[in-house]
Parts: structure tokens; sequence; C-alpha cells
């Protein structure tokens, strides 16, 4: 296990796209785990998916607050890619771990809509490293994805594996964050380290996902697509084992060290967070079918049959996922284990909770 070397109580963390699926829960964990802590957090809460569930978070995190008042919580309602704001939060805050995870998700909205892309996730993560260059950190912490991996047809994927052809612009871009912090990390010593999550599902996620997507349209009496005819295969990690892999993960900065050549060693790592137990899509659907009814989101007797289609595979997509998490364990003794059965029943839980009541 790696030492840890990086304090978070006293401190101030700050946490970009906090109003997000996983930055929102982050901001939870850290609030209740550290004490005292200062948490600033920032998001555009922009309109790439229902804003109302975005407030729905920012509420909840205001609520986590209310319950620890040795520390505090401040939002920020504003743009990464807005480099004044950048400049300015990093000026008056000045924190010392940095977890950005504000991005443009998705694979399939890249095809059409590749601005929002470069604007959020090239444009703002430098934003995020020139601040960090200006504003000396402890840790960076940044979120990359399973799909810097493209297509690569050896599994299980292993952060040794090259990952010089993406399949998408999401790809391209979560891999040019990668080599963006590696550079920075070489060149101004930011401790830094990656993370490549596989395929994140849970209570509050985004509704883009396909296990929010396939909710909506089942309740809707809509047909769910089910893509290269059922035969994909994802690594489903759960939120929460996401967020316990990033908060042991900013407590262990990379060292700066000297190579065998007397010259430095860039302060990076990179890992895979991922359940390391890729699911068959089809029987992930059947999951999820079985826990929406039991939730009650469902009646008994839906016809589900009726409402699969299994169609060709989308442009972007790969056919597996599927993490080699030895790296993760190895440093940090831990390894993602929730069940998919267990996270789904927990979704939909949510899922009836929020929309049903």
């Amino acid at each position: 296990m790696l030492e840890k070397n990086v304090v978070l109580t006293g401190k101030t963390v700050l946490v970009t796209g906090c109003a997000g699926f996983i930055g929102s829960n982050l901001v939870k964990e850290l609030l209740g785990r550290f004490s005292p802590v200062n948490i600033v957090g920032i998001d555009s809460v922009n309109d790439y998916y229902d804003v109302s569930l975005k407030e729905f978070r920012l509420r909840g995190l205001d609520a986590a607050a209310a319950l620890h008042p040795e520390s505090s919580w401040t939002f920020v309602r504003g743009n990464i890619a807005d480099k004044a704001c950048i400049d300015k939060l990093f000026a008056e805050t000045h924190p010392s771990v940095v977890v950005n995870l504000a991005a443009q998700a998705g694979v399939r909205y890249s095809i059409d809509h590749p601005d929002a892309y470069i604007e959020s996730n090239l444009i703002g993560f430098y934003n995020i490293l020139e601040a960090c260059r200006h504003n000396p950190v402890e840790h960076l912490v940044y979120a990359s994805s399973s799909s810097v991996y493209g297509g690569n047809t050896k599994v299980p994927f292993s952060t040794d594996d090259k990952t010089d052809s993406p399949v998408s612009l999401y790809a391209a871009t979560k891999k040019s964050n990668e080599l963006l912090a590696h550079a920075y990390s070489k060149l101004y010593s930011i401790p830094s380290t990656g993370l490549r999550f596989f395929t994140v599902y849970g209570p509050a996620g985004r509704p883009d996902m396909a296990y929010f997507g396939f909710t909506e349209k089942l309740r809707r009496g809509e047909k769910i697509k089910i893509f290269n005819y059922g035969n994909c295969k994802r690594d489903f990690t759960f939120v929460d084992d996401i967020v316990e892999g990033i908060t042991r993960v900013m407590t262990s900065a990379p060292e700066l060290k000297n190579g065998a050549d007397g010259l430095p060693v860039p302060p990076f790592r990179v890992y895979n967070i991922g359940n390391s137990s890729p699911e068959n899509l089809l029987d992930f659907v059947s999951i999820l079918e079985e826990e929406l009814v039991r939730a009650g989101v469902l009646p008994a007797d839906y016809d589900f049959d009726a409402h699969r289609e299994l169609v060709p595979m989308q442009p972007g997509d790969v056919p597996v996922t599927y993490a080699d998490t030895s790296a993760l364990e190895r440093d940090f003794d831990f390894r993602p284990s929730t069940s998919l059965r267990t996270g789904l029943r927990a979704f939909a839980e949510w899922y009836r909770s929020f929309y049903i009541g």
C-alpha cells in the first residue's frame, strides 16, 4: 500500500462538477469522513440533462453540510472553461487538493455536439492545470474514462495497455486530459492522478446512461434498444465504489523522484476504477427489469419481451469494457465489489421515490 501523504482534515478541497452524479456523492463523502474540511464546489449546471436533477443533488449537499457545522461548503455556479472564473476561484480559496470531475460526458452526444467537448474537456481542463501551476496544490485528481481503451481487444484493460486509438471524440478528449496532466506534472511538478472510470451507475445518476434511459422508456411503454444485439459487456461500477476509490486516492499523491538518469520523474499516476466483473447487457436488462418491478416502478405483469429491440452497435461504442484493478488494489487495498443487483435495487428504489413518490 502507498503511504498517505496528503492530510485532508482542515484543508480546502475543490471539487469541479459538484452538481454532477459522481461529484455530488464525493462532496457528501468528504463532509462525512473528514472533519473539519473546507469544500468548494463549482458547476455550470448546464442543461445537457434535466437541471432539476442537478438542483436536487445541490440541495442534498446543503443538507449534508448542515449536519457538519464544523466544516464549510461553498458552491460556485461557474464554468471551468471560463479562465477568469477559475483563476479568481483559485486565488480566493487556495485549494490544497483539486478533484476535477467537470466534463461533457457521453459518447453518443459527442458525435453531434463536438464543441461542448472541446470547451469543457480540453479548454476547461487546461484552465484547471494552469491554475494548479500558478497556485501549487498538493494533489490534482481528475476523471478519465474507460473509453480511452478504444477498440482494444485484450481484456481485462490494464493501465499498461496502449490507449492511442480512441473511437469517439469523448474518448480522445479524456486521453488528452491524461497527456496534458503528464506534461504539467513533468514541467511544473504538479502531483496528479487520473482515474479511468468504468460505466458508473446508481441513484440520482445521469439520465443519459442506459439503465436510466431504459427505465424512462419502459415507463412510457416504449421499446428499449439493446445494442450489438445484446452481445455487449460492461463493467458496471456502483457510484459508492467510485467515490471510495477517489477518496482513497486523494490522500496519496505521487511523489517527485529522480529516475535512473538523475532527472526528475513526473509525479503522475493513472488507475482503473471498475468492478472487474463485466456483465452481459441482456443480463443487466433482466436484473433492471426485476428490480423495477420489485420497487413498484413497473407492474408485475409488464410484458418486457414486447418492449425489447435488438439493434446493431452504435458508432463510438465498444463491445466490451473490463477493468484490471490490480494496481488500485495493490496501492490502496481497495477493489470495487458492489453487485449489479444491489446497485440496481438502490437505483430502482431511488427512482420510485424521486419520480413517483
